[in-house]
């Protein structure tokens, strides 16, 4: 998780990049709150963005703060249910969590510092993660896979390891985490990708590194999941955002003692 303070009242409007993640955005500002878009659909306030949810914006007017939070896709499905409804798009916390969002962001909100609110945090996701059934222990083995390998896997080598056939295995992730075996690790390869290109690498050997077969396959993947070129992705500003906040997708830093950082948007 990262706290973010915007401090100058002047509109914020920034394109947010796909990540393997499902991400929970608890709005603290006081007023109307930052907006979020995707593919025409606009939600304000507080919301959870499943994967993959294409061509998103953040935009909001004036000072404000905000707690970003990034969860494990086999954890999302034990706070949210199944990620397929999920999936591709961006719902308001309130129509996942009911009146509980709203107490859970007034207790944010009235906490005396980021370190308070890490910790009400944490409480209020622990002590909803028995909410739903937990994913297949076959499911969460594939996702980690994905996760440690950067998305150099074979969806037959995974399901051989779990024992299950590749049908069975492809129709249950899909079920549990909201997209194929096969798109997870497609995202998770990109995302590795991309914290490349940031952090300055040349393409040709991101590509090479990230397990692309040439640089016009990269430029490829970029288009689809960011609808950029390789070049505009690398000075993309949510990236950039991402190398202070969560240094531990840097290729280049080091994370910080929890992983949690307070960057200031000015």
């Amino acid at each position: 998780m990262a706290g973010f303070r915007h401090r100058a009242p002047a509109l914020v409007d920034i394109a947010m990049v796909a990540h393997p993640s499902v991400t929970l955005l608890v709005d603290l500002s006081e007023g109307e709150g930052v907006v979020y878009e995707t593919h025409g659909r606009h939600e304000r306030g507080s919301v959870v963005v499943g994967l993959l949810p294409g061509d998103l914006r953040a935009a909001g007017w004036g000072v404000g703060e905000c707690l970003q939070i990034r969860l494990e896709p086999v954890a999302a499905a034990a706070l949210f249910g199944a990620s397929t409804e999920l999936s591709g798009t961006v719902v308001a916390l309130e129509d996942v969590w009911g009146r509980d969002a709203g107490q859970a962001e007034d207790r944010l909100r009235a906490a005396a510092s980021w370190d308070e609110r890490f910790t009400i945090a944490v409480e209020i996701l622990g002590r909803r993660l028995g909410a739903h059934l937990p994913v297949d222990p076959e499911v969460a083995y594939t996702w980690r896979r994905t996760l440690t390998s950067r998305g150099r896997v074979r969806v037959d080598g995974l399901a051989d390891e779990v024992g299950w056939s590749r049908k069975r295995l492809w129709s249950r992730f899909r079920s549990q985490l909201g997209i194929t075996p096969k798109r997870a690790a497609q995202l998770v390869r990109f995302d590795h990708a991309a914290h490349l290109l940031a952090a300055g690498h040349a393409a040709a050997g991101v590509a090479t590194e990230s397990g692309y077969v040439d640089q016009s396959h990269l430029h490829r993947e970029v288009k689809t999941f960011a609808g950029l070129t390789p070049t505009a992705l690398a000075v993309a500003p949510w990236l950039a955002i991402d190398d202070v906040a969560w240094p531990a997708s840097s290729p280049t830093q080091r994370p910080t003692k929890g992983g949690e950082r307070i960057p200031d948007l000015r």
